[in-house]
């Protein structure tokens, strides 16, 4: 008789993924890695590569299976800033006082590891009745236009479906277990160009001044709050990123100014609605001052939210299992590939402390990812029972 195959360690597995350099949009070896130990286990393994970018797609179990868990994530990650500034090798994955050090330790391939090992060890041990799938992206820290998005295209064109989907990105502010995501604000961002006519400053009358235009648009956008939030969202934000003219003289009065604010919205708002607001303020100063405006509007993401059910219940229970806390069903934070998936299948982003992600330095403590792949486990036994 065989031997039975030893459980997948999810801090080797790390280990072996962050030695991978795949810095967006680099590839580096971390989904060729995910792919030999997934086709080992059975699961059917495709890439899905789109614009040079790479991607994988994994399915243990029959296509259109009655129920089909999923997991999402990404292999890449962002550069490393200075390498002279961290204390360990960014690509080494040393463990130092029971830290893994390493970009991508935190943000997040302890998280695919953590994920990629659950799903590997329960279908060998308890072959479910439905479908567990891997969707795994080397495209979210970039433009993320190739990434999840080329593999939800992909799955429409070729029938394939999550019927739920966990989104395994660092979720918790300090403690492990504190916080899962039931949703994300909505991200746009508005670059303002205002273009007046040149002057001598000692005669402003014969000019007409951009930034004065600039200053009275960004006043009127700020004066008073988008809203007061909503049931699940904290109030949306509007901030001020940069106001530039490239003036190097102090007596002209520039032609050009430019100016970009960020917008983080919830879900009182679309991108739609917003970019009319902007679009509407811009025409009124332009009116006012005679300073011609224009706005390029880049919406990263609209707001969304899994209201909490089925879903969220049963990956709470599992966190309050395995760490003792009920974790917080959250919309805070930035955007995430969830954003793409809420399209397709309800979807709740849970992971690990993600203090130092993007930092010099990255890591996590090594008891947190097998932490994690306990959690993942209960929530697939659970949720397959």
């Amino acid at each position: 008789m065989p031997s039975r195959p030893s459980p997948v360690d999810p801090v080797a597995l790390t280990a072996d993924l962050v030695r991978c350099p795949s810095v967006t949009p680099a590839e580096g070896g971390a989904l060729v890695l995910l792919e030999e130990l997934l086709s080992d286990a059975g699961f059917a393994c495709t890439r899905v590569d789109r614009g040079g970018v790479s991607n994988l797609f994994a399915r243990w179990g029959v296509r259109g299976a009655n129920r089909s868990f999923g997991f999402n994530g990404h292999t890449d990650v962002v550069p490393v800033g200075n390498a002279a500034a961290w204390t360990q090798d960014p690509f080494g994955a040393a463990i130092v006082d029971g830290w893994m050090y390493g970009r991508g330790t935190t943000d997040m391939k302890s998280g695919v590891a953590a994920f990629a090992a659950a799903a590997v060890d329960f279908v060998r041990d308890t072959p479910p009745d439905g479908a567990v799938i891997l969707a795994i992206t080397g495209d979210e820290e970039g433009d993320a236009e190739d990434g999840t998005v080329a593999l939800l295209d992909w799955m429409a064109v070729q029938g394939e479906r999550m019927t739920h989907c966990l989104v395994g990105e660092p979720t918790c502010p300090t403690d492990m277990g504190e916080m899962m995501k039931i949703g994300r604000r909505g991200s746009m961002t508005a670059y303002l160009t205002a273009t007046g006519v040149q002057g001598h400053s000692a005669y402003p009358d014969r000019a007409r001044n951009p930034m004065t235009a600039l200053v009275r648009l960004l006043s009127r956008l700020e004066a008073e709050p988008l809203d007061a939030g909503s049931d699940h969202f904290d109030a949306s934000t509007l901030a001020i990123t940069t106001i530039d003219c490239g003036n190097p003289a102090n007596n002209v009065i520039p032609a050009r100014g430019t100016a970009t604010v960020n917008i983080r919205f919830n879900d009182l708002h679309s991108g739609e609605s917003l970019s009319a607001w902007l679009q509407d303020h811009a025409a009124a100063v332009e009116r006012e001052t005679g300073v011609q405006i224009t706005c390029r509007i880049q919406i990263s993401g609209e707001s969304f939210l899994t209201p909490p059910g089925a879903l969220s219940a049963l990956i709470a229970r599992a966190v309050q299992a395995e760490t003792g806390r009920i974790p917080v069903a959250s919309t805070s934070g930035g955007t995430s590939d969830a954003r793409f998936v809420k399209d397709h299948c309800p979807v709740v982003e849970f992971g690990l402390v993600g203090r130092t992600m993007h930092q010099v330095d990255e890591r996590v403590e090594v008891a947190q990812i097998h932490q994690l792949k306990a959690i993942y486990s209960r929530i697939l036994r659970d949720y397959f029972a």
